[in-house]
């Protein structure tokens, strides 16, 4: 039988969230349940819980969260990789088809026939609810191969926004081929721009940020960066000027591509890891003709590629820059983060609700 796990939820796009009841699932054979202790707060969150992407209509109640770690309290008697009292992490998927193209190559992020379970507002295919609730909760029920071990040498809840934010930069930094002899930019200074700029220098890349804040040079040098451009002045952006090999724009909120492009090389990469509310503007093609340079996406990682990413950061002693809060204050954290005003990532302190 279900049992009943205390939760913040929104419960529809015009109210803020609250204290809410939710639904998690009886422990089967594969799962692993545990007490979530520490949980990040991602954009993601915001455009969810606020219904603001088209593409992907919120379902309400809705219980973000996808940046969780906990400590495991029972597993199914088929689990081999946990037991109780274990560290245990889930970050932006619970299940996937597991049988295409892609989650055999252990890319369950890009599953080919669209059965990505995302950790919350996918259907849920246990229906146990409408639709999955998220890691703003007491506590979570993951299959085990979507639950990742994490160190205890690190600080936990820095840990946490590791789990979508982290790896949303290792893995388009990792496939394109970041590291010595490599120039690599990182547009953005947030949630994600800051673990750019962390693990492109960890990486051994000449490391350039660009923001639009001059208030950001410091923090950006101090997080790695061997350089800082304000991309609003045209004279220090045209420094770099077909410099760059790779791109990595996290930005959130639609803007010109162009003067990026224009600071590729020759086959040089713009990578888009910002999920915007509106389309970007369209850039110019004969930016990317007469220089055969790339515009891509990248969209998380793989639970391989995830646990590879925990381990380089347990080894190099890599987390994110967080604010930790109680749970009653989320709503003012969104309306801080719309602002950009967080160094970097708010994690909730879910032991308090």
């Amino acid at each position: 039988m279900p049992t009943t796990a205390k939760a913040i939820a929104a419960s529809s796009a015009k109210v803020p969230l609250a204290p809410a009841s939710i639904a998690r699932r009886e422990v089967g054979p594969t799962d692993v349940e545990f007490d979530i202790l520490y949980c990040g707060v991602c954009h993601s969150d915001l455009h969810t819980a606020r219904n603001e992407w088209a593409a992907w209509p919120t379902v309400y109640p809705c219980v973000p969260g996808h940046e969780i770690v906990g400590r495991v309290t029972k597993v199914g008697s088929k689990v081999t990789r946990f037991k109780a009292g274990d560290l245990a992490a889930v970050g932006c998927m619970v299940d996937s088809c597991g049988s295409c193209p892609s989650c055999q190559e252990g890319l369950e992020q890009y599953c080919d026939v669209g059965g990505t379970i995302f950790t919350y507002n996918s259907g849920d295919p246990h229906k146990t609810a409408p639709v999955t609730y998220g890691g703003y909760s007491q506590k979570i029920v993951v299959t085990e191969k979507f639950v990742l071990h994490v160190s205890d040498k690190l600080d936990l809840a820095a840990v946490a926004p590791l789990l979508c934010a982290g790896v949303t930069l290792y893995s388009p930094l990792k496939h394109w081929g970041a590291g010595p002899g490599k120039k690599v930019g990182i547009v953005g200074l947030g949630g994600l721009g800051h673990m750019g700029v962390k693990f492109a220098h960890a990486f051994g890349a000449k490391t350039v940020l660009f923001t639009t804040s001059p208030s950001k040079i410091e923090d950006g040098k101090r997080l790695g960066a061997d350089e800082v451009v304000v991309s609003k002045n045209a004279d220090e952006m045209a420094k770099h000027a077909r410099s760059l090999d790779l791109i990595v724009n996290t930005v959130a909120a639609s803007h010109d591509l162009d003067p990026f492009l224009d600071l590729l090389k020759r086959d040089g990469t713009l990578v888009l890891v910002g999920a915007p509310e509106h389309p970007h503007p369209s850039p110019g093609v004969f930016n990317l003709i007469f220089a055969r340079r790339s515009l891509a996406g990248s969209g998380i990682g793989g639970i391989l590629e995830t646990q590879e990413m925990l381990d380089y950061c347990a080894e190099k002693g890599i987390v994110s820059d967080i604010e930790l809060i109680k749970p009653d204050y989320i709503n003012t954290a969104y309306e801080r983060m719309i602002k950009g005003d967080v160094k970097y990532r708010f994690v909730i302190d879910m032991k308090a609700l």
